[in-house]
């Protein structure tokens, strides 16, 4: 692929199966990502909001992860309005829906991996 694969950021859980099959997707394709290990180097409520916008998402909820036990302590519902679940994520950032991949202004959830293979298409 002839890709400039330094366009590629994917913020990635090292844990996460999800995150490791997307990774291995893209090095397969022969990307090499830039790296955002988010709950070591968690966004800020700026790149969040970029995020949103970038996935196209209609609500900043649809980013977050539910069965966390950090979503009740957040205080979170699916009524929660996008400044707070914004704030929520970026002070747990183990609520962020993983993996994201984000080249220029666009960006895809890994959910399945299969799903970032249009950001490549450029």
């Amino acid at each position: 692929m002839s890709a400039d694969t330094s366009r590629f950021t994917l913020y990635h859980n090292p844990r996460c199966t999800k995150s490791r099959q997307t990774l291995a997707l893209l090095q397969e394709k022969g990307i090499e990502p830039r790296i955002v290990r988010y709950l070591e180097e968690p966004p800020d409520e700026r790149t969040l909001k970029d995020l949103v916008g970038k996935l196209g998402l209609e609500r900043a909820h649809d980013l977050v992860r539910h069965k966390e036990k950090e979503y009740a302590e957040a205080g979170l519902s699916p009524d929660s309005d996008d400044e707070t679940v914004i704030r929520a994520i970026a002070r747990y950032p183990k609520l962020l829906e993983r993996p994201v991949l984000v080249t220029g202004n666009r960006a895809a959830l890994g959910r399945p991996p299969e799903n970032v293979l249009p950001l490549l298409k450029d």
